[in-house]
């Protein structure tokens, strides 16, 4: 087949797994376009069947704004009707989706009725909670559900939102998020020691876009009442809005010589080999790939119990489960985890085994059946 995919390029779950997929894709034979701003993050390496198309746009001053979705929009387009593409995968409805639907309309004369593309969407979490919960882009995001040909959300959850939400006129499939188990898997970590000057001690990490619904304040509050009993390093991978109080938080409590801000960081295999724990006190979650990423890794994971997080890590098997908020809880789960290592051991087993259940290759075969369908329903 030939796939275009459509997503973000920056820092964050719905690009990771964009890129994944498209490569995946790609090594399975199929030839696969991506379009987007810059080259999606975790693009790496070149692949014979892998072509990157960047969206170039346009300013004018009588707008506020680049022309982004009609930009995006002829750049399908042009790569639809010359390399013939059979599907094109839209990773968020709003400006993916759209966009996809404006490049068909663009080659009607072209290629008429079934001769032209389908649109796969994937609804990740933030096109309808956030965006699609603002009234001015609730009838855009339900456009671009109701216009594609096919719609798959990452959890069970998001597909129950966004039927509360839209009431949409075609079935949402869920096809969870993935991992590469292969790739992340526990390595030898003393070079990562000694790059980031960790002597000893156990070592909990946060990976996220330190947006407000990820509660960095409990995270620090967390790995606080974590550091009065046990001697630990806190890893934060990633940046955003909640970076600057955080750092400020750090200093005004004395830990700065227990806390790591790393920043945006591709290569996460070397610090979740590293890691004893993960904490992800998130408000809201559609799915949690950083979560998954960080079991595959033998890494158990203290979380909420909201969103996609309860699909897949087992409260007291492979993790624990609390309420937002809840940082007695949370650091409670967190200090048993690492002072009672059978406890720890068990959990880090139990992690590893269930990443197996969401492993790339097995998701990337639902993938293309899905796509098959949709060409074969045209």
């Amino acid at each position: 087949m030939k796939i275009g995919i459509s997503c973000h390029h920056t820092y964050g779950g719905s690009g990771a797994v964009a890129t994944e997929l498209g490569k995946a894709l790609a090594l399975r034979g199929h030839t696969v376009h991506f379009f987007s701003q810059a080259a999606p993050f975790r693009l790496g390496r070149y692949s014979k069947n892998i072509f990157f198309h960047e969206v170039e746009t346009m300013n004018y001053p009588l707008f506020e704004s680049p022309y982004y979705t009609l930009s995006l929009a002829s750049k399908i387009a042009a790569v639809a009707f010359y390399e013939k593409l059979d599907v094109v995968h839209a990773h968020y409805a709003i400006p993916h989706a759209v966009s996809a639907l404006l490049a068909r309309q663009m080659l009607e004369e072209k290629c008429p009725g079934s001769n032209c593309f389908r649109i796969a969407t994937t609804l990740h979490g933030t096109d309808i909670t956030i965006v699609g919960a603002d009234r001015s882009m609730h009838d855009a995001v339900r456009l671009g559900i109701n216009k594609s040909d096919g719609v798959t959300a990452v959890s069970a959850y998001l597909k129950d939102e966004t039927e509360r939400m839209f009431s949409p006129r075609v079935p949402i499939e869920v096809i969870p998020n993935f991992v590469d188990t292969s790739v992340f898997r526990r390595m030898p970590v003393r070079e990562t020691r000694e790059l980031l000057g960790i002597d000893g001690g156990m070592v909990v990490i946060h990976i996220s876009n330190f947006r407000p619904v990820k509660r960095i304040d409990d995270v620090l509050a967390v790995f606080g009442n974590i550091r009065a009993r046990v001697p630990a390093t806190l890893l934060l991978v990633g940046d955003g809005p909640e970076r600057n109080g955080a750092e400020a938080w750090v200093r005004a409590h004395g830990l700065g010589d227990s806390v790591r801000f790393l920043g945006k960081i591709d290569d996460l295999v070397p610090l979740l080999s590293l890691a004893d724990l993960m904490l992800m006190p998130s408000n809201a979650e559609s799915f949690g790939l950083a979560a998954l990423e960080a079991m595959s890794s033998g890494v158990p994971v203290v979380a909420t119990n909201v969103g996609g997080f309860p699909e897949f890590i087992r409260h007291g098997v492979d993790g624990f489960l609390h309420a937002p908020g809840d940082v007695q809880a949370m650091s409670s789960s967190a200090i048993a985890l690492l002072e009672d290592d059978r406890l720890w051991q068990r959990c880090s087993a139990e992690a590893v085994t269930q990443a197996r259940q969401y492993d790339t290759a097995l998701l990337v075969e639902r993938y293309e059946s899905f796509y098959r369908e949709l060409i074969e329903g045209s």
